[in-house]
């Protein structure tokens, strides 16, 4: 077996529910698939000697995970006091209206469609429930409305479906794109430069205990993608179609619809910059 400390942000291993850091324990949701890996991972998060929380990403509508992650709180002796979202996609925010519901929050995202009460997210915002510190991260790609949250006194980051903690991330073309995907990762990159995060806390898959080689293995897989797909367009694969069957050939073929619409970014990208010539598509 791979030993988890060799591989890229050394994931914890086995996704649990359960305490992450100080401040962070994941729920996880009875929703796993391909696509959302172990499941979804909805976050409360609290000031240790506090009485309120925060809960990040409710999850899908599955009313028996609604119910056990407001337990958790109040086992904890906590009450939810908000609900926020990283991102609109129904693994992550499907539940909320109802969640909202069973404990009485509004629920704050960037997209004012999916918001419960008058305020949103911006950029620079910083959240304080409790005692407790979050800061918003704006970090569009995977899809227009992507927000990370910075945990300072963890020195940790939420990264929604940002950064994963296995795998890598679909750039879920048109809302998302590649451009703005790599402004993020470099963005949370100096998180971990210039602010000591060093814990990414995902919306699926284990913990990662090295943020800093997490970022830079997905900029280093971005990078080795694109020059791909580059040159299967150079080599006459034309279509996205047949771009993801050359590029993603080793890849299940369960996973191809997903693929594509990295590749159909990857082509806007190449196409944008110059590399490739139009009439990909």
């Amino acid at each position: 077996m791979t030993d988890a400390a060799a591989l890229p942000g050394r994931p914890r291993g086995t996704v649990v529910s359960g305490p992450a850091t100080a401040r962070a324990v994941n729920i996880l949701a009875p929703n796993p698939s391909a696509m959302t890996l172990d499941g979804t991972n909805t976050w409360l998060v609290s000031e240790p000697d506090s009485d309120l929380a925060v809960v990040i990403d409710p999850g899908p509508l599955d009313e028996a995970h609604l119910k056990a992650v407001v337990d958790v709180a109040e086992r904890a002796g906590k009450r939810v006091a908000l609900t926020l979202l990283t991102h609109g996609h129904p693994d992550h925010a499907e539940g909320a209206g109802r969640f909202a519901e069973l404990t009485g929050t509004k629920v704050r995202a960037l997209d004012p469609v999916l918001r419960l009460g008058d305020e949103g997210l911006t950029a620079r915002d910083v959240i304080r429930v409790g005692g407790l510190e979050l800061r918003v991260v704006p970090t569009p790609g995977h899809t227009s409305d992507s927000l990370c949250f910075h945990l300072p006194a963890d020195r940790a980051v939420l990264t929604g479906d940002t950064i994963l903690g296995r795998g890598t991330t679909v750039v879920a073309h048109p809302d998302g794109r590649l451009g703005d995907y790599l402004d993020s990762l470099r963005r949370l990159r100096s998180l971990t430069v210039d602010d000591g995060v060093h814990t990414v806390l995902p919306g699926h898959g284990p913990v990662l205990d090295d943020a800093q080689g997490a970022v830079e293995f997905y900029l280093a897989h971005r990078a080795h993608r694109l020059a791909q797909v580059e040159t299967a367009v150079e080599n006459g694969f034309r279509t996205p179609e047949a771009v993801v069957a050359r590029v993603y050939a080793d890849v299940d073929r369960s996973l191809w619809p997903a693929a594509e619409w990295s590749v159909r970014a990857q082509l806007e990208y190449l196409q944008d910059h110059g590399l490739i010539s139009g009439g990909s598509e």
